[in-house]
């Protein structure tokens, strides 16, 4: 069983995870309006929209970053502390 001060130093690390992602989750919003309003003000609704090249790429690394932060190691420790509980009462 985890000691109160390592579960507070793993919790602490979640807590900055998740803000990280919040922080980078915002970041990719607002550069990726910015970039769809580049493409219509040059280009028009009739183009070529180029902007999803990076919409979609970095996307991917969003979701990364999601499953990184809010299914990390602190997940995991509760998922095997739930498994751990169910053997110990077999």
């Amino acid at each position: 069983m985890n000691s109160d001060e390592e579960l507070r130093k793993i919790a602490k690390k979640t807590a900055e995870k998740k803000v990280d992602f919040y922080t980078h989750f915002v970041v990719y919003i607002a550069v990726n309006l910015f970039l769809i309003a580049i493409w219509f003000v040059t280009s028009g609704i009739n183009s070529f929209p180029w902007f999803v090249f990076p919409l979609f790429g970095w996307g991917i690394g969003i979701g990364a970053h999601f499953i990184e932060a809010f299914r990390g190691r602190a997940y995991t420790e509760k998922l095997a502390e739930k498994e751990y509980q169910k053997l110990k009462n077999k």
